[in-house]
């Protein structure tokens, strides 16, 4: 994350650190931000990385960056916010990942609708556009809700 922080400011982008209080005492914070937070714990630097996004880009990464992108995606599929989540899919990363959601839709464990909120493209530039004519689904939560009670 560091590198990637270092070539935003490189070409004068702004860059905001949210980091656990722990994970900087282990000499782990990049300290050459203008803006670094520090909070007690993961789930206080989630929370406030999504308050401060207007939507989030998943590189390709380990657990930790999948679990905090299926995190925002179930916050958006829940309606908690309408942000755009999408994963940037450099020399294909992701493509295995989305056939398995593929599966998993087939498989009615997830909706259609759902799959469909994950924008995705190998192209940054065009990953950007998806992100500013995205309109989140307009699902109805109530019904979605039951019917998966119906579903059991």
């Amino acid at each position: 994350m560091g590198k990637l922080a270092e070539a935003v400011l490189e070409k004068g982008g702004e860059v905001i650190g949210v980091i656990p209080k722990g994970l900087v005492e282990k000499e782990v914070a990049f300290t050459g931000l203008a803006d670094l937070r520090v909070v007690d714990s993961m789930h206080e630097r989630k929370a406030l990385m999504a308050d401060l996004s207007d939507g989030f880009i998943a590189l390709p990464g380990g657990l930790g960056t999948i679990e905090e992108f299926f995190e925002v995606l179930t916050w958006a599929q829940l309606g908690i916010h309408p942000k755009p989540c999408g994963l940037l899919n450099v020399h294909h990363y992701y493509d295995r990942l989305m056939s398995f959601l593929d599966h998993a839709v087939n498989e009615k464990f997830v909706e259609a609708e759902h799959r469909s909120m994950i924008l995705m493209d190998e192209n940054l530039e065009r990953l950007i556009q998806k992100f500013e004519t995205y309109l989140p689904p307009n699902i109805d939560k109530a019904k979605w809700v039951l019917q998966l009670s119906k579903d059991q």
